[in-house]
């Protein structure tokens, strides 16, 4: 094997990036900014999208697809919206190329296939969808659409990291139209909470349920709820948001429908989505200075069976006895590889396999044969055991449940030990600087103290928790009067 891993106190950044390419998850690519995602990474990524896609579906939702390009004209349609985002945006100006003529061998824009309109490839697909839904909308009895898209987005990203932050990268956009405010109010909750649900038992990564601030909040959105999850290294990372967009893109696109009573409203909307981000935060939340550390909801593999052993003879003893052990596995809803490559020795494997996250290693030689037994090593605590074969049908499902359910704990204990109430700016700042983590403080409301803050500390508002309660108090910055406390960190 390669050098150990960087390890998180010496450089929690290159810790990460050197774990995402060793551990096959990842690399860049040849265009700046873009990734592209190894089957390891892809396979996990996989895992999300399912189950996100039983969720949606659960809940009402379709699936549709919507195109890549949008029309200048109509981004520019929903000011805020297009203003926010408009300094992210890859534009197509021409649609053919031609040899150039200076330079035998090499292409040229061809400068007489100016489009007539230029065409923005899609950071957010509001846009186009809500010129599309104009068409699908005339009366009461049309709504609610529900309509999910799995695709991919740009956005010029000018400082890009593996995962966390790529011009291109992958997602899924919810875009919901309601006849009614309560409605659509509902749907963005709902959603918020369908996000909180698949972080903490999908993905064992506790969250913090909340609202934005004005000034953190989606271009185009009246409100946006979040989830925000915490770092290892202190920082916060948001990890999926629900927008309540009122009837502003309704109104940009003029959607109206024809009411029951015979009057004639705009459509009330929302807009949802979270990212490949999302693998970010799963590294960064469970992993060790060894690898990646996998809850067995995601992992691709989440037993591994090494066979310990001296010649093809025993080799083939071995086998015949994982192939039973990972039938049975299989038959239990569990997935095995039997690793029996003979061109690596055994050393390699164990290696390999704690730097991919595999949660289960099985250990299989001459001696365990003769005692019917197996050696287990568990990922997440490096402990080992030895488990007669005839229990591991049952053992390991409920091992694999065991690891989910103590991963969630150890991260929300590690979450909950950086939760700190601070009733003074000078607190702040030592907080902030010193342990990092969540910061509980009163705020005056204004966008002036929240960017004044974030100046001087480059800390930001995360969320307004839903479960915030009133509280008289004082703003830790403007000495103002603030009537709850929310919560900042520095974030990714």
């Amino acid at each position: 094997m390669s050098k150990k891993l960087t390890t998180r106190s010496q450089d929690y950044s290159k810790w990460y990036n050197e774990l995402v390419t060793r551990a096959d998850l990842a690399e860049n690519s040849a265009v700046r900014g873009c990734m592209i995602i190894k089957p390891y990474g892809f396979a996990i990524w996989e895992k999300m999208k399912e189950e996100l896609d039983k969720k949606f579906k659960s809940t009402g939702h379709q699936n549709a697809y919507f195109p890549l390009f949008v029309p200048k004209s109509l981004f520019e349609a929903e000011e805020k919206n297009a203003e926010g985002f408009a300094k992210e945006c890859a534009v197509v100006t021409h649609y053919r190329l031609k040899n150039n003529p200076d330079e035998p061998g090499k292409l040229m824009v061809d400068p007489e296939a100016k489009l007539e309109e230029e065409l923005v490839v899609r950071p957010t697909s509001e846009a186009i969808i809500w010129n599309t839904y104009k068409n699908w909308i005339q009366s009461y009895r049309d709504l609610p659409i529900l309509i999910n898209q799995w695709a991919n987005v740009v956005r010029w990203e000018m400082r890009t990291r593996l995962f966390l932050r790529t011009a291109e990268f992958l997602w899924q956009e919810g875009h919901t139209a309601h006849a009614t405010e309560q409605e659509a109010q509902e749907e963005t909750r709902l959603i918020n909470q369908l996000y909180a649900d698949f972080a903490e038992n999908f993905m064992a990564i506790p969250v913090i349920k909340g609202i934005k601030s004005e000034s953190e909040r989606f271009a185009g959105a009246i409100d946006t709820h979040c989830i925000e999850a915490l770092m290892q290294d202190g920082k916060a990372l948001q990890a999926g948001t629900s927008h309540f967009l009122g009837q502003n893109f309704a109104k940009a696109f003029d959607v109206k429908f024809a009411t029951a009573e015979g009057g004639l409203e705009h459509v009330w909307a929302t807009s949802w989505g979270v990212s490949t981000r999302l693998m970010g935060a799963l590294i960064m939340t469970h992993s060790d200075d060894n690898g990646l550390v996998l809850p067995p909801n995601l992992a691709p593999i989440q037993v591994v069976i090494v066979p310990i052993y001296k010649g093809s003879e025993q080799l083939e003893e071995i086998s015949v006895v994982a192939n039973k052990i990972k039938g049975e596995l299989e038959a239990a809803g569990v997935s095995v590889k039997f690793d029996n490559r003979d061109n690596v020795k055994p050393g390699f494997k164990f290696n390999d396999y704690e730097l991919k996250g595999v949660p289960l290693r099985l250990a299989i030689g001459p001696k365990d044969l003769e005692k019917g037994q197996v050696e287990l090593a568990r990922r997440d605590t490096f402990t080992k055991s030895f488990i007669p074969q005839n229990e591991l049908r049952t053992h390991i499902p409920a091992l694999l449940q065991q690891i989910q359910k103590e991963l969630f704990e150890k991260a929300k204990n590690f979450r909950d030990a950086h939760i700190t109430e601070v009733n003074s700016f000078e607190e702040f700042k030592q907080v902030i600087s010193e342990k990092g983590g969540f910061v509980s403080a009163h705020w005056d409301g204004t966008v002036e103290t929240e960017d004044a803050i974030k100046k001087e500390t480059k800390a930001t508002i995360r969320c307004i928790p839903y479960q915030a309660q009133e509280e008289v108090g004082v703003c830790i910055y403007s000495g103002k009067p603030s009537s709850k406390r929310v919560f900042f960190a520095k974030a990714y």
